[in-house]
């Protein structure tokens, strides 16, 4: 009988002070809410890098501009609902068109955050999404660079 020994690959752990975290900008005209969410998750939560670690906050900032264009498939302007409960006997729902114009980057931070886990590091990914409602944001001195949301899977 012959054995084979192959050599010992090595698995790296980060920690919370060697992660260096980049800035990102995506430009969100004409895209899909769910695609794009599901993209910026990845990133949030860091599983684009090869330094993932699960127990640690090893995702990047993102600077998403334009968020008043996104786009729903179908009819979801109009029969898309979003619930909350007020603190009364009653819950209250809007239909996802008024939120668009009320406040347009809650429903893309909504989307982001049904996609992080459910665990206390997901607030500290979520608190790295910058949404802007026209093309201008105030994160030029970070230098951001740009991200296609399609490459990233």
């Amino acid at each position: 009988m012959r054995t084979i020994t192959r050599p010992l690959q090595r698995t790296t752990q980060l920690n919370s002070a060697a992660v260096e975290a980049e800035w990102f900008h995506i430009d969100a005209t004409d895209r899909v809410v769910g695609r794009l969410a599901a993209s910026i998750a990845t990133v949030l939560m860091g599983k684009h890098k090869p330094t993932y670690t699960p127990h640690v906050d090893t995702g990047d900032f993102v600077v998403v501009t334009n968020v008043e264009k996104v786009h729903f498939s179908g009819k979801k302007w109009e029969q898309k609902k979003y619930a909350w409960y007020t603190g009364y006997t009653r819950q209250r729902t809007e239909v996802a068109g008024k939120r668009l114009e009320e406040k347009p980057d809650q429903i893309l931070r909504e989307a982001v955050r049904r996609m992080l886990p459910k665990n206390k590091l997901a607030n500290a990914m979520l608190t790295k999404l910058k949404l802007y409602a026209g093309p201008e944001h105030p994160h030029q001195a970070q230098q951001p660079t740009e991200l296609d949301p399609t490459t990233i899977r």
